[in-house]
């Protein structure tokens, strides 16, 4: 599944200087060399614990499941 949803590379010093040097869920740093994810759906780069949290939470589709539903708008 983690194919479909995310881009895995490794952090560059251009993605660093140029796109975001921290975690897009936990704002960790990240730093060159590090395993970093994109995620496809929201359009950011995650650590990898933050990836794999996120994956055990998407069905097939890549899409969030079991979170509460009935927020003030729903």
């Amino acid at each position: 599944m983690s194919s479909t949803c995310f881009l895995t590379q490794v952090a560059t010093e251009e993605i660093l200087l140029r796109v975001t040097n921290v975690c897009g869920e936990c704002y960790d740093d990240i730093v060159e060399g590090d395993t970093i994810h994109y995620d496809m759906q929201t359009y950011r780069y995650l650590c990898q614990s933050c990836q794999e949290k996120l994956c055990e939470q998407m069905n097939d589709e890549c899409e969030i499941v079991g979170e509460e539903e009935g927020g003030l708008f729903c």
